[in-house]
C-alpha cells in the first residue's frame, strides 16, 4: 500500500515537473500551490525529485558545451580577424558620409523649403475651402442686417430661417457662428418688438385719421345716392311737375334735391375714387402679421389687435358734449365711425383670419346699440328742425355707406322713424312762431286788390273763386284778410318740409303720403287750432277781427280738399286708397269757429254791459223825460253798426249773435230792476224804463240781421214788455184772474218778479208822500196795493210748496 501510494507520488511529482518546464512562469504558483497541498511532507519529496532533475539538465548543457565549444573558438578567432577590416570599412563609411552630408546640405535646405511651401500650400487650400463655406454664412448674416436697417423685418425673418437651418449648421464649429446662433432668437425678440411698435403707431394713426376715411367713403355714397336719384327721376313715368319751394333760403324741388347755384360739389363729385387703402398704410399690419405667423405666435398678434380695434371702437363711439348743437358735430361723429368699419372691412378682405366677419359683426352690434341710444338722446336736444334734417340726411348716408360693406342697418331706419317724430316736433314749434306771426301781422280787414295782377297774385297763393267777385271791376276786395294765403302757403311749405324728411327712408308712396297727411294733420289740430285758440282769447281782438277770423276760418276750411290734392299730386297715391288717411282740417276750422262765435257772444255781451254799466236812472223822478236813455241810444247805435259788419258771416252765425245781444240786454236790464239794492221805484221811473225798452223793440224790429221770421227778435223783450205793460196799465185784476192759463195776456210775468218790483214801489208810495192817507184815491191805492201784494205772495208760496 505504501509503496503505490509512493509511486502515485513519484508519478505526480513527474507530472508536475513537466508542466513547470512546458508553461509559462507566471502560472506556476498554482502548481506549486498543489504540491503543499498533497500528503505532508511531500514537497521535500518533490524538491529532491527537482534537484535530481536540475542536476540532469546541467549533465545535458554540459554535454552540448562541449560538443559546441570548438566551433565557439573557431568563430571567435574568425571575428578577431575580420575585425581590422571593419575598422577599415568604418572609416571608409565615416568618410564617404561626411562627403555625403557636405554635398546633400543644399539639398536638404531646398527639400526643407519645398517641404514648408508644401505645407502651406496645403494649409492655404484647407483655409480658402473653410472660407467656401464661410463666406455665404457671413454674406447672409449681413444681409439679415441690412434687412433689419432698411425695416425689412419679414424679409429678415426669412433670412434667420436660413441661417440657422441651411448655413449654420455647415460651419457650426466656428466661434462666430455659434456667437450668430446665439443672437438670432435675440434679433427675433428684437423684430418682435419693433414691429409691435410699428402697429401700435397704425392703431393711433388710424385712430386720428379714420374721420378722414369715413368723409370719403361717406362722400362717395353721397355721390352714388345723388347719382341714382338724378338717373330715377330721369326714368320715371309721370310727368308732374312739382314746384320748386323755397325752404330756409335753399332752394329746392320735389325730389328733394338741392338747386344750388354754385356747382363745386359737383365738380367735387368728379375727383378720383379714393379707397381707404389710398388713404391708409396697412403694411404696418400686413408686417407684423406675417412676422407673428413665421414666429408662430399669430395667435397673441390677433388677440391683441382685436382688443385694441375694440377699445378704439369705444372712443370712437363716445360723442362729444355738444354734439347735438351742429351738424358739423354729428358729421364728425359719423365720419369716425364709418372710417373704423371701413378699415376694419379692408383688414377683413386683405387678411387671412385677422379678422373675422363674426368679431365684426359683433363690433357692429355693439356699435350699432351705442349709436342708436347716442342719437335718440343728442336728437333730443334739437329744437332746429334744420339740423333735424341734416342729421337725418347724414344717418341715411351713413346707414347706405355701412350698408354698402355689408353692415345690417336696419335698426337705423327704424331710429329714422323715431327722428321724424321729432322732426315733426321741431317742425311744429317753428310753425307756431310762424302762425302766431303771421295773425300779428295780419290786420283783419279784407285784402284790397287794385289790379288783375293783385288778383292773379292772390289767386296763385291761394286757392279762392268767387264769380260774382270775379265780374266786379277794380278795385275790389276779397273777404279773407292776409293771413289767409299766408297761412295756406305755410301749410304747404310745411308739406315739403316733411317730404323733405321722408326722402331717402326707402318707403312706399304710400307710406310717404301716410306721412305727410299725418304731419298736415298734427299742423292743422295741434298747432295751428291752438294758435287759432289763443288768438281768439286774446284781449285786443276785437268783434271785427272775431268776424274777420270766422271768415277766414270758413275760406282754410274750403281750402282743405285743395291740400289733398296737393299731397296726392307729390306722392301719386289716390284719395280713394283704402288706408289714405284724411285731413283733419274741416274739424279745426270748425272749432276754431265755434269757439270764435262763443267770443263774438261773450264780447258782445261784455260790451252790453260796458254800456248798461253807464246807465244812471233816477229811480225816484216823479215822471219820465219823454226821451229814450242816452246810454241805451249809444247801445244800440254800437248793436247796429256792429251788426252791419257781420254781413260777411254765415247767416245762422249773424242772427245768433243778434239774438244773443237781444236777450242778454233784456236779461241785463231785468237784473237792473230787480236788483237787491235797488230798494225804491217810482213809476216815472217806471215809464223812463219803458221808454227804454221800447227803443230796443224798434230795435228789434228793425231787423238789424236778415233771415228773422215775423216778431222772432222782438220776442227777447217779451218778459220786459209784459212785466212793464202790467205796472203801467196797471191791470193787476187780469193777471190775478189770468194768472196761470195759456191764453193770459201776461203769460211771461213771474209772480215773484212782479212782487219784487211792487214792493219796490209800495215803498216809494210811503216815502214820497207822507200825507196820501188824507187822500181818498192814494188810500185806495195803496189798499190796492197791499192787497195785490198779499195775493201775490200767496202765488209765491203755492209755487214754491
Amino acid at each position: 500500500m505504501a509503496e503505490n501510494e509512493t509511486q502515485e507520488c513519484i508519478t505526480e511529482h513527474e507530472r508536475i515537473l513537466q508542466e513547470i518546464e512546458s508553461t509559462d512562469t507566471a502560472c506556476v504558483g498554482p502548481t506549486l500551490r498543489s504540491i503543499y497541498d498533497d500528503q505532508p511532507n511531500a514537497h521535500k519529496r518533490f524538491m529532491e525529485k527537482l534537484d535530481a532533475r536540475i542536476r540532469n539538465h546541467d549533465r545535458e548543457i554540459e554535454k552540448m558545451c562541449n560538443f559546441h565549444h570548438q566551433g565557439f573558438v573557431d568563430a571567435i578567432t574568425e571575428l578577431l580577424k575580420v575585425r581590422a577590416d571593419a575598422e577599415k570599412l568604418m572609416g571608409q563609411v565615416t568618410d564617404t558620409n561626411r562627403r555625403l552630408q557636405e554635398s546633400g546640405r543644399e539639398v536638404t535646405c531646398q527639400t526643407e523649403e519645398v517641404i514648408r511651401c508644401r505645407i502651406q500650400q496645403r494649409n492655404m487650400a484647407t483655409t480658402v475651402e473653410k472660407l467656401q463655406l464661410c463666406i455665404p454664412v457671413l454674406e447672409m448674416y449681413s444681409k439679415l442686417k441690412e434687412q433689419l436697417e432698411s425695416k425689412r423685418y419679414y424679409a429678415a425673418l426669412k433670412t434667420m430661417e436660413q441661417l440657422e437651418k441651411v448655413f449654420i449648421p455647415r460651419v457650426s464649429q466656428y466661434r462666430f457662428c455659434q456667437i450668430m446662433a446665439e443672437n438670432l432668437p435675440r434679433l427675433r425678440e428684437e423684430i418682435k418688438e419693433i414691429s409691435m411698435s410699428d402697429l401700435k403707431d397704425f392703431l393711433e394713426s388710424i385712430r386720428k385719421h379714420s374721420d378722414k376715411v369715413g368723409e370719403t367713403a361717406m362722400r362717395q355714397a353721397q355721390q352714388h345716392r345723388t347719382f341714382n336719384s338724378a338717373v330715377a327721376k330721369q326714368a320715371s313715368t309721370g310727368h308732374y311737375n312739382k314746384p320748386v319751394y323755397t325752404l330756409n333760403g335753399q332752394t329746392h324741388t320735389h325730389n328733394g334735391l338741392m338747386m344750388d347755384e354754385d356747382t363745386g360739389d359737383e365738380d367735387e363729385g368728379d375727383e378720383e375714387i379714393l379707397t381707404a387703402q389710398d388713404l391708409v398704410d396697412f403694411s404696418p399690419v400686413y408686417r407684423c402679421l406675417h412676422i407673428y405667423t413665421v414666429l408662430g405666435d399669430r395667435e397673441t398678434f390677433e388677440n391683441y389687435y382685436r382688443k385694441q380695434r375694440k377699445k378704439q371702437a369705444r372712443l370712437v363711439l363716445q360723442p362729444q358734449a355738444n354734439m347735438h348743437e351742429t351738424v358739423e358735430g354729428y358729421r364728425r361723429y359719423f365720419n369716425q365711425i364709418v372710417g373704423f368699419f371701413v378699415v376694419e372691412d379692408h383688414i377683413l378682405h386683405a387678411t387671412q383670419g385677422l379678422v373675422t366677419r363674426a368679431f365684426t359683426d359683433e363690433v357692429w352690434n355693439m356699435a350699432l346699440s351705442k349709436i342708436i341710444a347716442v342719437l335718440r338722446t343728442h336728437s333730443s336736444y334739437c329744437d332746429d328742425p334744420d339740423l333735424v334734417l341734416e342729421l337725418k340726411n347724414l344717418i341715411v348716408i351713413f346707414a347706405d355707406t355701412l350698408q354698402g360693406y355689408g353692415f345690417p342697418v336696419s335698426r337705423l331706419f327704424d331710429l329714422l322713424f323715431e327722428v321724424r317724430d321729432q322732426y315733426n316736433e321741431t317742425l311744429l314749434k317753428k310753425w307756431a312762431l310762424v302762425f302766431r306771426e303771421i295773425f300779428e301781422q295780419d290786420n283783419y280787414s279784407p285784402i284790397p286788390v287794385e289790379t288783375e295782377e293783385e288778383y292773379i297774385l292772390v289767386v296763385s297763393r291761394f286757392p279762392f273763386h268767387d264769380a260774382e267777385i270775379e265780374k266786379q271791376d277794380f278795385p275790389k276786395k276779397l273777404p279773407m284778410s292776409q293771413s289767409v294765403p299766408q297761412i295756406y302757403t305755410q301749410v304747404k311749405e310745411l308739406i315739403y318740409a316733411s317730404l323733405k324728411f321722408s326722402e331717402s327712408l326707402h318707403r312706399s308712396s304710400t307710406e310717404i303720403d301716410d306721412m305727410l297727411r299725418k304731419s298736415t294733420n298734427l299742423l292743422l289740430t295741434r298747432t295751428l287750432s291752438s294758435c287759432l285758440q289763443n288768438l281768439i282769447k286774446k284781449p285786443h281782438i276785437g268783434l271785427t277781427e272775431l268776424v274777420q277770423i270766422i271768415i277766414n276760418t270758413t275760406h282754410l276750411e274750403q281750402a282743405c280738399k285743395y291740400l289733398e290734392e296737393f299731397i296726392t299730386n307729390i306722392t301719386n297715391v289716390s284719395p280713394e286708397t283704402v288706408h289714405t288717411t284724411r285731413l283733419y282740417g274741416l274739424s279745426t276750422f270748425k272749432d276754431a269757429r265755434h269757439a270764435a262765435e262763443g267770443e263774438i257772444y261773450t264780447k258782445l255781451n261784455q260790451k252790453i254791459d260796458e254800456f248798461i254799466q253807464l246807465a244812471d236812472y233816477e229811480w225816484g223822478m216823479a215822471e219820465s223825460d219823454g226821451r229814450a236813455s242816452g246810454y241805451l241810444m249809444d247801445l244800440i247805435n254800437f248793436l247796429r253798426s256792429t251788426f252791419q259788419v257781420f254781413t260777411h258771416l254765415p247767416g245762422k252765425v249773424a242772427q245768433t249773435a243778434c239774438m244773443s245781444a237781444c236777450k242778454h240786454l233784456s236779461t241785463s236790464l231785468m237784473q237792473m230792476l230787480l236788483d237787491t239794492e235797488l230798494k225804491q221805484i217810482s213809476m216815472g221811473a217806471i215809464q223812463q224804463f219803458n221808454l227804454d225798452v221800447i227803443q230796443c223793440e224798434l230795435f228789434a224790429s228793425s231787423e238789424p240781421v236778415p233771415g228773422f221770421q215775423g216778431d222772432t227778435l222782438q220776442l227777447a223783450f217779451i218778459d220786459l214788455r209784459q212785466l212793464l205793460d202790467l205796472f203801467m196799465v196797471w191791470d193787476w185784476s187780469t193777471y190775478l184772474a189770468d194768472y196761470g192759463q195759456p191764453t193770459s195776456k201776461y203769460l211771461r210775468v213771474n209772480p215773484a218778479t212782479a212782487l219784487a218790483l211792487l214792493e219796490k214801489m209800495k215803498d216809494t208810495s210811503k216815502k214820497n208822500n207822507i200825507f196820501s192817507q188824507f187822500r181818498k184815491n192814494d188810500r185806495d191805492k195803496q189798499k190796492l196795493i197791499e192787497t195785490v201784494v198779499k195775493q201775490l205772495r200767496s202765488l209765491v208760496n203755492g209755487m214754491s210748496s
